[in-house]
């Protein structure tokens, strides 16, 4: 990689799924915020159901945190019954759209096509993406991690110009992992991640690679996250299951950064 000194600054983001209506999110901020109010080493995301977007921007005023949508379509408007548009989410407040989840993959037929159709979308609308890639089990297990990775980075990523590049968040989320209490070890949470990295170097450039923020996505919990992050290579974590609840996630972030 070049020898620019880049400082790629960690980013914890919690992926609520479809949880929490919007009193819920309510009691959340009320202590989440108090437990993250002095966090500067590391940024705060927190990706709430579309219903409750408003009310965590409403919530989070004035503190470390911004709020995420978890998806978004790639068209301004239109009749998309269902969807949530780009101007739409910045209207409510966002500042980030987590964009091609493994469950969005998986349940509602997103492609690498798509996603980048929505990375691009969010994009133009001042969104920053955070883009989700990672294998299925039976991928790893035939050795296949790398040519899926490799895949999902060319067609869902590779069409975007330099400068659109250099806005968006990978995150590394094995699907193996998510929900199940199996985490991958931060060896293997490096090696795909470098993985990635040369990608984003081959295609964008070595320097812009090198600024690429890549996070951790499955199974994190305040008892691996420091040991993820300790590798030079993983910077910062999706967490799932353990954000909804605001201790766990407060643990989640104080425990990521040089001043854990």
């Amino acid at each position: 990689m070049s020898e620019v000194d880049f400082q790629r600054k960690p980013v914890i983001a919690g992926n609520w799924k479809m949880f929490k209506t919007a009193v819920e999110t309510r009691q959340f901020f009320k202590v989440f915020n108090t437990l993250v109010a002095q966090v500067d080493h590391c940024e705060i995301v927190i990706a709430a159901p579309f219903i409750s977007l408003e009310v965590a921007v409403e919530e989070t005023a004035g503190s470390p945190v911004q709020i995420a949508a978890q998806s978004v379509h790639w068209e301004a408007q239109g009749a998309f019954t269902g969807e949530v548009s780009g101007p739409m989410i910045r209207a409510a407040g966002c500042n980030y759209a987590v964009v091609g989840h493994s469950e969005r993959r998986q349940y509602f037929g997103e492609t690498d096509e798509t996603v980048y159709k929505r990375t691009a979308a969010a994009l133009r609308h001042r969104l920053t993406p955070i883009v989700c890639v990672g294998e299925r089990l039976e991928e790893r297990e035939d050795g296949k991690t790398e040519n899926v990775l490799t895949r999902q980075f060319i067609e869902g990523l590779g069409s975007l110009t330099v400068e659109q590049f250099s806005r968006i968040i990978v995150a590394y989320e094995p699907i193996w992992a998510i929900g199940t209490g199996r985490t991958a070890t931060p060896a293997i949470a490096a090696e795909a991640h470098e993985v990635l990295r040369t990608q984003a170097a081959k295609r964008f450039g070595e320097d812009i690679a090198a600024g690429l923020r890549i996070l951790y996505g499955g199974s994190v919990k305040p008892d691996n996250v420091s040991d993820l992050m300790a590798e030079s290579g993983v910077d910062g974590a999706l967490v799932g299951g353990a954000s909804l609840d605001p201790r766990s996630m407060a643990l989640i972030v104080n425990h990521s950064g040089e001043s854990f």
